[in-house]
């Protein structure tokens, strides 16, 4: 089995030209902060799940996919058409991806359980165990 499948291959290229066209010939302002995180491509390459973000994320998320599964879609794929050779451009999906905000919620519950987590208790058990060792007769 090869390491790195052709549908891997052709999302990675999509992400990369798709990144390209969004920065530099967009002009909408509302798709300035856009940001390709990933391309998933069918295995009949007639379909690809364009997964994007925003930084700073906004609440604009709904307004952005829905402009660019709507009037953009065309111009992004026809973009696409005179950048990557393909038989056929796959049709773009565009999915707002909530996976970098859910890890930013994740790692702040992580944070807030380890920053709450009595300081004493860890302190106690760190004592507690050195002077078993010194009772011992052995140093920590």
């Amino acid at each position: 089995m090869k390491a790195f499948d052709r549908t891997e291959r052709i999302g990675a290229e999509l992400r990369r030209v798709l990144s390209v066209v969004l920065r530099d010939e967009v002009r909408d302002p509302r798709l300035a902060a856009v940001t390709v995180q990933e391309v998933r491509v069918s295995r009949d390459l007639a379909h690809a799940k364009v997964f994007f973000t925003c930084f700073p994320p906004d609440v604009e998320a709904s307004t952005q996919q829905r402009l660019l599964n709507g009037p953009l879609a065309g111009f992004l794929r026809h973009a696409l058409a005179e950048r990557v050779r393909l038989r056929a451009i796959p049709e773009l999906h565009f999915v707002f991806d909530e996976s970098i905000d859910y890890g930013q919620r994740l790692a702040a519950l992580i944070e807030d359980a380890v920053s709450s987590g009595s300081d004493e208790e860890c302190h106690g058990d760190d004592q507690s165990a050195d002077q078993e060792l010194s009772s011992r007769g052995t140093s920590p």
